[in-house]
């Protein structure tokens, strides 16, 4: 048997945290057996469908590298297929034609409250056989068996029974025609040879109907593995609020895609005390038997901790193409990027951080940090501008050690602590308090930017 993942998301918003970890495991499921993976946007719901979705959905699965083998199929192109299945189904007798108003469901509904039942289509057109009522356009029901039970042997919750008792007739196709979610979803995974359905445990509750649908259609049910849910750090169901945004929000606010993905393999599963892994250990590791059933918690920080272990090892050519679409300057004049990059990355907790304090790197500082200029710029830090500008003129050897040891010399021939001349140095190449190590930042900067930025900082202090 050939394993056939799918994911088959909605467009009715944007690829979101919890999709994309189910898409994670499905793609992970289907790349560890030598399977196939399959993306299907189920949308069926136009009124909240758009293109947008579809298109940040698309984007969204390309960022995190988890490609498809087939699709992307769309369920409003498959119309056709879903009326068939449903004439099928109302000859075969396993679907009938309900003429129920709303009203007479609403009053339905009410009665059985009442009664302290739980409420549900009570089956008045089963077995209907007179003549319809005028005016009602009827919706089509699935005849659900009244006997026997439906057994479901998740992959991840593990056996789990359901009482066909249980369940009413649902509606698998409006008064319109349109069909619904449970009807579509049966026939999409029946056509396209779905062995096995990896999906969030909301839809467990759907599972049982789907079941007896491909069982009327003498069809195979796929293998299903329901990934309990994400919660927020406070219990409840992960939403914006969580940091539950957009997967390409991720992107703008300057995490790496290896970053996220590693987050999210280990949001629910795990391998022993492992954190970190390659794409391929992900592939040669995961079992769904190794999901966790119970919920998972969103952890920002544990997130943002992910992002910085990936910008310490990922290599630097390959942070240089994420980054270079956050610059709003060249960096072709100056040291090269790679080692720039090597000098901030174990400073910076993400790519939007690591884009700021390239900037000085490659700009003289338009202004100064206003707390750092009142504790800094003085008339010894002038002084030590002034002296520096002719001690950096004379060296050739422009290096990192050449150039610590210049200042260590400056300061001891000022009678000064390393301090007094380092800080207001970073200050006046930087214009701020935080770089890297100073030999190494004014390398990096270069001689000629350096001695104009010690030029500028100098007449900022004799004019203030």
């Amino acid at each position: 048997m050939t394993v056939r993942t799918r994911f088959a998301p909605s467009p009715t918003g944007y690829l979101h945290i919890g999709g994309a970890r189910t898409a994670l495991f499905s793609w992970l499921y289907a790349r560890k057996h030598g399977g196939q993976f399959i993306l299907r946007i189920e949308d069926t719901d136009r009124e909240r469908s758009s293109e947008a979705s579809v298109q940040a959905i698309l984007d969204g699965m390309e960022w995190l590298g988890l490609d498809y083998d087939e699709g992307p199929y769309f369920q409003t192109q498959r119309m056709a297929r879903y009326r068939e299945i449903i004439q099928q189904l109302l000859d075969s007798g396993h679907a009938y034609r309900c003429y129920c108003s709303k009203e007479e469901l609403e009053t339905m509904r009410a009665e059985q409250m009442a009664r302290k039942e739980k409420p549900r289509y009570n089956g008045r057109y089963r077995d209907f056989a007179g003549t319809p009522p005028e005016g009602i356009k009827p919706v089509i029901r699935f005849k659900n068996p009244l006997e026997g039970a439906v057994v479901i042997n998740d992959l991840i919750k593990g056996k789990v029974v359901v009482q066909n008792s249980e369940l009413d007739d649902l509606i698998i196709a409006r008064s319109d025609g349109t069909p619904t979610y449970n009807l579509t979803v049966v026939v999409d995974d029946m056509d396209m040879g779905i062995t096995h359905a990896i999906r969030g445990d909301d839809h467990l509750n759907n599972a049982p109907r789907q079941i007896n649908i491909l069982n009327a259609l003498g069809a195979e049910s796929p293998i299903y593995a329901h990934v309990p849910m994400i919660l927020g750090e406070d219990g409840k169901r992960l939403s914006k609020r969580h940091g539950a945004v957009s997967v390409m929000q991720y992107k703008e606010d300057g995490f790496l895609p290896e970053a996220l993905v590693n987050y999210l393999v280990r949001l629910g599963w795990s391998h022993g005390d492992q954190e970190i892994f390659s794409r391929e250990e992900m592939i040669e590791l995961f079992d769904l038997k190794d999901v966790n059933k119970a919920a998972s918690t969103f952890n920002p920080k544990k997130l943002l901790w992910m992002n910085e272990q990936y910008l310490k090892s990922t290599a630097s050519e390959k942070i240089a193409e994420a980054l270079r679409g956050k610059f709003d300057f060249e960096t072709t004049n100056g040291s090269a990027l790679t080692a720039v990059i090597d000098a901030l990355r174990d400073r910076s907790k993400t790519l939007n951080d690591m884009a700021k304090s390239v900037r000085y790197f490659y700009l003289d500082p338009q202004e100064y940090d206003e707390q750092a200029v009142s504790k800094h710029f003085n008339e010894t830090a002038l002084k030590v501008f002034q002296n520096l500008q002719s001690r950096f003129a004379d060296i050739d050897d422009w290096t990192a050690d050449t150039l610590k040891q210049a200042v260590k010399d400056q300061a001891e021939s000022l009678g000064l602590k390393m301090g007094q001349v380092g800080m207001p140095l970073r200050v006046a190449i930087t214009g701020g308090t935080d770089s890297p190590d100073i030999g190494l930042t004014l390398e990096l900067i270069g001689k000629k930017a350096v001695l104009r930025r010690l030029k500028n900082a100098a007449e900022s202090i004799e004019k203030a």
